[in-house]
């Protein structure tokens, strides 16, 4: 599971909650302490640069923030960050500079490193999405297991299993990964740094780096 730790995964100087990632080993060991770490941070927030706008909500006074978004819970949002029409912030999101969240998009216990775009019509819960990640129109992170038991880590190729004794767990976005229209990413799911993923896939498990998923029998590594 060499690839799935934080320091191959991220550049943690591409988000305002690196701190959170401090001693910690693997990226969904943050997420249950997002809320806390979040309304401990907007408190620190420079006056000059965001403004507090309802309870636990800290916006960037260059963030464009469209009178049809809908925030209701815990965030921040970053500076030159666009929060477009229909999108739905729900509650402990920590969004980066630079990010987009648009038309139909909904966030619930995320952290969205800078440049992050899930643009068109994405539900991400439970995740992490690293430094320029792209979610494709229509692809989401499913975050509970049908069966509600707790989510395992597992990586086929290595045959290693991580429990993560969560029960609520997305996807975590490695740096410059691209996921394709209409996918889901189910619980559990880890996609390493640099690779794509094609349209209308079903992905799980850990993906490595600089790889395009096809489907799950056919993961190719990139031609650099």
């Amino acid at each position: 599971m060499e690839e799935c730790k934080i320091k191959n995964m991220y550049d943690l100087d591409q988000t305002i909650a690196k701190e959170l990632f401090y001693g910690k080993t693997y990226p969904w060991e943050v997420l249950p302490f997002i809320g806390d770490f979040l309304k401990e941070l907007g408190e620190k927030l420079d006056p000059d640069i965001y403004e507090k706008r309802g309870e636990n909500i800290w916006i960037a006074k260059s963030a464009r923030i469209y009178d049809a978004a809908n925030i209701c819970g815990s965030c921040i949002i970053g500076e030159n960050t666009e929060v477009r029409p229909g999108a739905f912030i729900r509650g402990n999101a920590i969004v980066g500079s630079d990010c987009v969240v648009g038309n139909s998009t909904e966030l619930k216990n995320v952290i969205l490193f800078n440049h992050v775009q899930v643009p068109h019509y994405n539900y991400v819960g439970d995740s992490v999405l690293g430094y320029y990640s792209h979610m494709g129109a229509g692809s989401i992170t499913s975050n509970v297991k049908s069966d509600k038991t707790l989510v395992v880590v597992k990586d086929k190729n290595e045959g290693e299993e991580i429990a993560t004794g969560l029960k609520k767990f997305g996807a975590m976005l490695g740096d410059h990964v691209e996921v394709g229209c209409n996918s889901v990413m189910n619980p559990g799911t880890v996609i390493c740094p640099g690779t794509n993923v094609y349209p209308l896939s079903s992905v799980r498990g850990v993906i490595p780096a600089n790889h395009i998923f096809k489907n799950k029998d056919e993961i190719v590594e990139k031609k650099l």
